[in-house]
């Protein structure tokens, strides 16, 4: 353990150095031309930002009022770069502060001009100056044409489907797995519409989750398709495993008519893994065990080997007990009426 007299020591001997070097008249003189040093600095960058300087900024696009069965077939460029020219200070503050808010189109404004539409860049540039200062010039929109391909599509409801991999930490597992919502209405050309059965998730990973679990997810993307929502909400149900064990009955496969199959013990304990979800549903009945009689013809052994020949599917890790057990095979006795 630390001695707190010890550092209690070592820490007034430090600040006691410190005190010593601030006090010191090299030091002073030191910090003094550090201090002028700064204040110059200080002085040299006011007189470089009074200066006009040009840069490049980026302002985000939208699209509004899209209608459901419209696919658009050449996506919007996301943001706009434009070129600014102004004072270094007022230029300063639109790359650190001030926020520039996204610039919208209204779809309605241009749908009946055909499938292709054609927005010149400078017909947006009063909507971008407005959020500029006064002094501020525009001098660049790039691109200088946004162009938009769209067409009309049939729809359908199309369930959705898990792409990716989610795994539970051990002695847990995924017990069902839920889609909010389920299926999404699809919007394509027919030739395309016809051809889709299942819409995917953009990839999903998740390692050693031991609780239910919500994950939102988007689609992913298919060209020439539109999707509405385009995504779903998932939940990952989680259950515990519980192991359980039941006796279940040994029968015979494949016998003579005139045979019987008599083993010892008459039955054996199936052993598996059950999650308590399911825990009391799964019962013996959802087993059958059995020993074939072309196997023990082949074999010729003392004991045979049970086989499992059904199993409940909500079972995991099943088991026999033993894995080995006495026979004898009796000749069925005919009576003469």
């Amino acid at each position: 353990m630390f001695d707190k007299r010890n550092i209690h020591a070592k820490y007034l001997k430090a600040l006691s150095g410190i005190r010593s070097f601030l006090l010191a008249k090299k030091s002073r003189e030191f910090l003094i031309f550090l201090f002028f040093v700064f204040v110059s600095f200080c002085f040299w960058l006011l007189q470089v930002l009074n200066d006009d300087y040009e840069t490049e900024l980026s302002i985000p696009l939208r699209m509004k009022n899209v209608p459901e069965n419209v696919v658009l077939t050449s996506e919007l460029p996301r943001e706009l770069k434009i070129g600014v020219k102004d004072r270094g200070t007022v230029l300063v503050n639109y790359l650190l502060g001030q926020t520039i808010y996204p610039v919208t189109i209204d779809f309605e404004e241009y749908s009946d001009k055909g499938n292709q539409i054609q927005i010149p860049s400078s017909s947006l540039s009063k909507r971008i100056a407005s959020q500029l200062n006064q002094s501020t010039k525009l001098y660049a929109i790039k691109p200088d044409t946004l162009d938009l391909i769209y067409m009309r599509g049939e729809g359908k409801k199309i369930p959705v489907r898990l792409r990716g991999e989610v795994k539970a930490e051990p002695q847990y597992y995924i017990s069902d797995i839920v889609f909010t919502p389920d299926s999404v209405m699809v919007y394509a050309p027919k030739n395309i519409l016809d051809t889709i059965t299942s819409v995917y998730t953009e990839m999903v990973y998740m390692e050693e989750i031991s609780d239910t679990t919500r994950h939102r997810a988007g689609l992913a993307p298919v060209k020439g398709v539109r999707f509405t929502p385009s995504y779903s909400d998932i939940m990952f149900l989680v259950d515990m495993y519980s192991e359980k064990t039941v006796e279940v009955p040994v029968q015979g496969i494949n016998f003579p008519d005139d045979k019987i199959l008599r083993t010892f013990p008459s039955k054996v304990q199936v052993t598996f893994q059950i999650g308590l979800r399911q825990f009391k549903n799964v019962t013996a009945k959802d087993f059958i065990v059995v020993v074939d009689y072309n196997t023990l013809r082949e074999e010729k052994s003392e004991k045979c080997k049970p086989v499992l020949l059904e199993s409940s599917p909500n079972a995991k890790h099943v088991r026999l007990i033993p894995h080995e057990i006495d026979y004898i095979i009796e000749q069925k006795i005919k009576f003469d009426d």
